[in-house]
C-alpha cells in the first residue's frame, strides 16, 4: 500500500476530493431508509470521499474496504467504539460518576492485546456451545411462532414477535443470564446503539447515559458472580481460564460482556428481520426456501450482502496512506461502508438484484475481514437459520402486510428496520 506524509486529518488543500459535491452525492450518514443509490453514485464518482459533516473518510468500494480492513498496521480499530459525536459534560460527568470504564471487548483493540483476548473468547465460544444451545434456540422460534400465530386477525410484527426475543434470549443464556432480564438488556443496548452511533444532541445524551452506567455495572456483577459461584456459561469459562493462568482481568471479561451482550443480539435480530422482509417482498425466494428448505444457508447469505445488519464500520489511520487512488492523512478517520462494497459491480453480478442463487453472496463483507472478522458470525447464521426453516414449516403462507411502509432507525452504521408487518392464512 503506497505510504505518504501529511500533517493533519484534513484534506490536502486542492485534493480533488477534499470536500465532496455539493451534495455529497446525494449520501447522508445517518439516514438509512435507502442509501444504495448514494452508495452506488459515490462508487462512481467518489469512491473515497471525505465527509465534513462527520469528519470522516467514506470509502464505498469492495477492494479498498477489504484492504483497508486487511492491514490493521496501518488503519487501527482504536477508533471503532468511540462516540461519533462528542458526549456532553453532562453525560460525561454521569458516566464518570457512575464509574462507567467499559472498554470495546474485541472490536477497538488491537494487536497484542486483541490476539490475546480473542484466543480466550475463541475457545469459549466453542463449536459444543453453540451445539447445545441449538434445541433451546429451535424450541424458543417455535413457542413464539405460536404466539404470534394466535393473533385472531392474523396479523403481527415479525421484528417484536419474534426477531426481537430469539437472539436476546440466546445470548443472555450463553453467559448466564437470566432471560427474564430481556426487556432490560434491549433498553441497555438501545443507549449503547444511540450514545455511540447516533446523532444525539446534548439533551437526549441524557438518559442514554444513566442507562449505560446501569450496562456496566451489570457486566461486572456477571463477572464477580462468576468467580463466586462458577457456573455453565461463557463468563464462567473465562473466569475458569484465569484462575488456570490465562492472561485475562477481571476489566477485560468484563468488557467482553459489554460487547457480546450487545453485539450478540442486535444485529441478528436485524439479521433475522432483514431475512424475513426480503424474502417476503419478493415471493419468488420465499417460494423456492418453502419448496426446498436446505437451500436456507444461501439464502441467508444473500441477505448479508445485499441488506447487511451493519453498513459501516470505522477505522483510523495510523500514518499517511493511500486509499485506492487518493491520499488520506495520519490520523484520519474512515468510514468503511459495507453496505456499498456489498453491491459493488466489480465484484458481484447484477449487484442491485436480491437473488438467493446467487454463487458469489459469501463474498461479502458484512463480518468485516482480516483479524477482526466477527467471532460471531456462526452463532448469528445458526440463529437466522433455525428461524427461517421453522417459520417455513410453521406458515409457509407468510407474507408482508400489503402497503406496509418498512422504515429504518437513523444510525451511522446500523440499519434496522423498525417493525416487519405481516399477514397470514388462518
Amino acid at each position: 500500500m503506497t505510504l505518504s506524509r501529511s500533517e493533519n486529518t484534513r484534506p490536502a488543500v486542492g485534493c480533488p476530493v477534499a470536500h465532496g459535491t455539493a451534495d455529497h452525492h446525494g449520501y447522508q450518514p445517518f439516514r438509512m431508509d435507502d442509501p444504495f443509490p448514494a452508495y452506488a453514485e459515490l462508487r462512481r464518482e467518489e469512491p473515497v470521499m471525505y465527509d465534513e459533516r462527520i469528519g470522516y473518510w467514506v470509502v464505498t468500494r469492495w477492494a479498498d474496504v477489504r484492504a483497508v480492513f486487511d492491514d490493521w498496521e496501518t488503519f487501527s480499530s482504536d477508533n471503532a467504539q468511540a462516540p461519533v459525536r462528542e458526549r456532553s459534560a453532562e453525560a460525561t460527568r454521569i458516566m464518570k460518576e457512575g464509574g462507567f470504564t467499559a472498554y470495546s471487548g474485541l472490536s477497538a483493540r488491537i494487536p497484542p492485546d486483541h490476539t490475546r483476548i480473542r484466543a480466550l473468547a475463541q475457545r469459549a465460544l466453542s463449536p459444543r456451545r453453540f451445539k447445545v444451545l441449538e434445541p433451546s434456540i429451535r424450541e424458543n422460534t417455535r413457542a413464539a411462532l405460536q404466539r404470534m400465530l394466535a393473533a385472531e386477525d392474523g396479523a403481527g410484527d415479525f421484528l417484536t414477535d419474534i426477531a426481537f426475543d430469539i437472539p436476546t434470549v440466546t445470548i443472555l443464556t450463553l453467559l448466564g443470564v437470566d432471560p427474564a432480564m430481556v426487556p432490560t438488556y434491549k433498553r441497555w443496548s438501545d443507549s449503547r446503539a444511540a450514545m455511540t452511533w447516533g446523532d444525539l444532541d446534548e439533551r437526549e445524551q441524557i438518559p442514554h447515559a444513566h442507562n449505560l452506567v446501569e450496562y456496566w455495572a451489570e457486566c461486572q456483577r456477571l463477572v464477580t458472580d462468576a468467580h463466586r459461584d462458577g457456573g455453565d456459561s461463557l463468563v464462567a469459562d473465562l473466569v475458569t481460564a484465569q484462575d488456570g493462568g490465562a492472561e485475562i482481568s477481571d476489566h477485560e471479561i468484563a468488557s467482553l460482556c459489554y460487547s457480546l451482550l450487545f453485539a450478540g443480539h442486535e444485529t441478528t435480530t436485524t439479521l433475522i428481520s432483514h431475512a424475513i422482509r426480503l424474502l417476503l417482498s419478493h415471493p419468488e425466494s420465499w417460494s423456492a426456501l418453502v419448496a426446498d428448505p436446505s437451500r436456507v444457508p444461501g439464502a441467508i447469505d444473500e441477505v448479508l450482502r445485499y441488506s447487511g445488519s451493519i453498513v459501516a464500520w470505522r477505522r483510523r489511520a495510523t500514518k499517511a496512506a493511500t486509499i485506492g487512488s487518493v491520499e488520506v492523512p495520519e490520523g484520519a478517520n474512515i468510514l468503511l461502508v459495507m453496505g456499498s462494497a456489498n453491491r459493488d459491480e466489480d465484484v458481484f453480478a447484477r449487484p442491485a438484484e436480491f437473488d438467493i442463487s446467487r454463487d458469489d453472496a459469501r463474498n461479502h463483507l458484512s463480518f468485516g475481514f482480516g483479524i477482526h472478522y466477527c467471532l460471531g458470525n456462526m452463532l448469528a447464521k445458526l440463529q437466522a437459520r433455525i428461524v427461517l426453516e421453522e417459520t417455513i414449516a410453521a406458515v409457509p403462507s407468510l407474507r408482508l402486510t400489503p402497503g406496509a411502509d418498512i422504515r429504518f432507525a437513523e444510525n451511522l452504521s446500523f440499519r434496522v428496520p423498525t417493525s416487519v408487518p405481516v399477514t397470514w392464512e388462518s
